[in-house]
């Protein structure tokens, strides 16, 4: 049985076209707020990567008797690493050790990727 509502045939183009404008004025208003947080993160990740590597290198230093302005190499620091594995810049950065002494830094340091 077919029953029928006069007056009642859904949305009209004006409303669906403010809803539209709606969703996407939310949209606009979120997106830049997503890509800065996970900028932040992401410079955050590579800041916590390069405190680990100065600690990985101030043990490596006192275990094998180095002082300060002694040369440092990624592998002799990667030993005292969680899983011997060299940490990578969350954004593709790559990061470099000098010296004992010296903090590491990361290739993207002009973006705040700094101790």
């Amino acid at each position: 049985m077919k029953v029928n509502h006069p007056g009642k045939r859904g949305f009209t183009l004006v409303e669906i076209m403010i809803v539209v404008a709606i969703v996407g004025l939310l949209a606009a208003i979120a997106i830049p707020n997503f890509v800065k947080a996970r900028s932040t993160a992401q410079k955050n990740s590579c800041i916590a990567n390069l405190k680990q590597l100065e600690g990985a290198v101030q043990s490596w230093a006192l275990e094998n008797k180095k002082t300060s302005g002694d040369p440092v190499t990624t592998a002799d620091a990667a030993s005292f690493l969680k899983g011997s594995a060299f940490p990578g810049c969350p954004t593709g950065g790559s990061y470099s050790l000098t010296q004992v002494g010296v903090s590491p830094t990361c290739s993207r340091s002009g973006e705040g990727h700094t101790l």
